[in-house]
Order: structure tokens, then sequence, then C-alpha cells
């Protein structure tokens, strides 16, 4: 009896609401094929539900159900099959250790940033300082040391042109070649003598 009771329900409650949760369907839904196999899942869904207790409101129940069913659908498309990593301790990882020569290397570097940050004017170190390595913005700088944000901008790319400068000669073998080919080229120019 109390089957026949959820039977009548469902004919009168649920199934005309076919309409309104095709359109529910297809409108959130990217798969058309798939339409048909959602729909018999909420009505599946909504009658084994209904058995222990019905809603109120059917088209709400319908609706929510379906939503649901959609979630569900994307959470399981999202997770990865277990089997794909089933071999992982055949798979060959490529583990990018600090060996003591880029340990080693590293802190050349930093240490030739500093005496290059050091020698840089005050006004665009605090300014590269502060924008590059406390992180503040352009006009947070400005802001902090009174002057214009165009300013900030122009001691920021001067002072990064600098060091990139300083870091390339530092890391060359001819470092010193070239700083005597550049003078004799700059002393040439200006006609004060050469070679």
């Amino acid at each position: 009896m109390i089957l026949d009771e959820l039977n009548a329900w469902f004919l009168d409650e649920v199934l005309p609401l076919e309409g309104m949760l095709e359109r529910y369907l297809r409108r959130n839904w990217r798969d058309a094929d798939e339409i048909p196999d959602l729909r018999q899942e909420v009505y599946a869904r909504v009658y084994e539900s209904c058995a222990v207790c019905r809603p109120n409101s059917a088209q709400a129940f319908v609706l929510s159900t379906a939503r649901n069913l959609l979630i569900d659908r994307v959470r399981r498309a999202q997770v990865v099959a277990i089997e794909t990593f089933a071999d992982i301790e055949t798979m060959s990882f490529t583990v990018d250790e600090l060996s003591p020569e880029r340990h080693l290397s590293g802190r050349s570097e930093l240490r030739l940033l500093q005496v290059a940050l050091d020698l840089l004017p005050h006004r665009c170190r605090e300014v590269v300082e502060l924008r590059k390595i406390e992180g503040l913005s352009q006009r947070e700088v400005a802001s902090r040391l009174g002057i214009a944000e165009d300013t900030v901008q122009k001691q920021v790319a001067k002072g990064i042109r600098s060091l990139a400068q300083a870091l390339l000669k530092g890391g060359s073998p001819m470092a010193e070649g070239d700083a005597a080919r550049q003078g004799r080229s700059s002393t040439q120019q200006n006609g004060k003598g050469g070679t």
C-alpha cells in the first residue's frame, strides 16, 4: 500500500516536472548526449529519497537533486584514477638538489649583488631596496621617500640596469679585460688619446 502511494505521488508530482528538469540539465551540463542518463539518475535519487520522507516542494527537491548530481559528476571527473600512479616506484624523478657547487655559486652571486647594491647612488639604492626587496608598491615608495612616482620608476629602472650589468661583469672571467676595452673605447671617443 505504501509503495502504491509513493508511485502515485511520483507520477503526480515528479514526472510532470520533466520539461523543467530537462531544461535545467541542458543549461548546466556540457554533454547533451548524457542528459537522458542524468535525468534517469535524478529520478532514481528522488524516488529513493522520497521512499523515506517526502519533501514539501517536489520542484525544489528535484532541482536540488539535479544540482547535487551535477556537482558529484564534476568532482568525479576531476579525480585522477589511482591506476595512473600505480607504478609510481618505477617512475624516475629528477631532483634538483643543491650541490656544494651550486651553493657556492649562489653565495658568490649574492655577494656580487650586495657589492653592486652598495655601489648604487644612495637614493637609487633606497628606491630599489624598498621596491624590489621589501616589496612596496611604487606609490608606497614615493610616499615614504617624498618623491614622485615617476622618479621611483626611473630610479628602479636605473638601479636594476646597473645591478644586471654588475652581475654580468662580475660573473664573467673576462670582466677586467672588458672593463679595460671599455675604458679605451671611451677615451678614444672623447679624443683624449688611444693606442
